[in-house]
């Protein structure tokens, strides 16, 4: 007569307390603890020199003698939001960051629709330009705008000029501030269209081809299919790159040292470019770091932002 085997013990599931559970929880920050060190020790070390400094007064002659400066509390602070200046600088710079985000995503967004619907050749030429476009350095680009726009010779005036009454025959845009801008403008938007254009491009891509099919059964064309159809699967991905976008046009430098021949008016004055002219050129080195710390206390207000339009994007998914 055959026995029964006897019974064989069953295994209890893991506890969320026990051993392998915390390994399993601590393996995220592991891997990215490396990161987080290299981050730290590249911008954490600067960020809280540069706060310190802010509440310090620090000259040339205590630069030169290698002392530490007096502290002087929130002297520059009070110094600065106490200057219709400053305020000024803040409105133009936000009015800037309001225009280059508006055009960058309307020009990519039009530009990412285009690509989904030519041929495949096509796609792949304009993927290549768009690429070749961002690879450009700032330097190599401002110089060309600086040519198209050039007073005497540039090709900006020439075409202009050929319409009917229109005389641009040594026109100075840069004599005009709104002219000026217009100008720095294009320069940024150039710059900033094609990593918008392949983000938002590779995003439509994974829109379900069925779905769109089934909203044109439905009746639903042009602007209410993109509204309604395209446009909700795409949204996380059109919200990162407006984020992104905003934070590097906030910060704007380059474009208008470079377009102003690193001698920018105060007229042409962002945030950037004053924190650094504070700090550099009058040698106030504290209140240009003070100026900095705001700039990155605004930029933080809109990162908290970006996030939270994701987190209540995911929980809506």
């Amino acid at each position: 007569m055959k026995t029964a085997d006897p019974p064989r013990p069953r295994t209890r599931p893991k506890r969320p307390g026990a051993p392998g559970a915390h390994r399993r929880r601590a393996l995220p920050y592991l891997l990215i603890a490396p990161t987080m060190l290299a981050l730290s020790a590249v911008l954490g070390y600067p960020l809280v020199k540069l706060v310190l400094l802010s509440f310090q007064d620090m000259t040339r002659k205590e630069l030169f003698a290698g002392t530490d400066p007096p502290w002087v509390g929130f002297k520059q602070y009070r110094s600065i939001f106490t200057d219709a200046f400053f305020w000024e600088v803040v409105g133009r710079t936000a009015l800037f960051t309001v225009v280059c985000v508006g055009l960058t995503m309307g020009v990519a967004m039009g530009v990412a629709l285009l690509m989904r619907q030519v041929d495949p050749w096509v796609r792949v030429t304009m993927a290549g330009v768009l690429v070749a476009v961002w690879a450009m350095p700032i330097m190599v680009a401002a110089a060309v705008f600086r040519w198209l726009t050039d007073t005497d010779y540039g090709v900006v005036n020439w075409a202009l000029g050929l319409l009917p009454g229109a005389d641009f025959t040594g026109h100075n845009w840069f004599a005009n501030p709104w002219h000026g801008f217009t100008v720095i403008v294009l320069v940024v938007v150039w710059g900033a269209v094609p990593f918008a254009t392949i983000t938002l491009h590779a995003a439509l891509t994974q829109v379900p081809a069925e779905l769109e099919e089934a909203a044109r059964v439905d009746g639903a064309r042009g602007w209410q299919l993109f509204r309604c159809v395209t446009f909700p699967v795409i949204k996380p991905a059109f919200v990162m790159v407006t984020a992104l976008m905003a934070i590097w046009d906030f910060g704007v430098f380059n474009q208008i040292w470079l377009m102003r021949g690193g001698q920018p008016e105060k007229e042409y004055y962002l945030l950037g470019v004053y924190s650094f002219t504070e700090s550099f050129a009058v040698n106030r080195y504290s209140s240009g770091a003070a100026i900095a710390v705001i700039t990155v206390l605004l930029l933080l207000v809109g990162a908290v932002v970006y996030l939270r339009q994701l987190l209540r994007m995911g929980e809506v998914e």
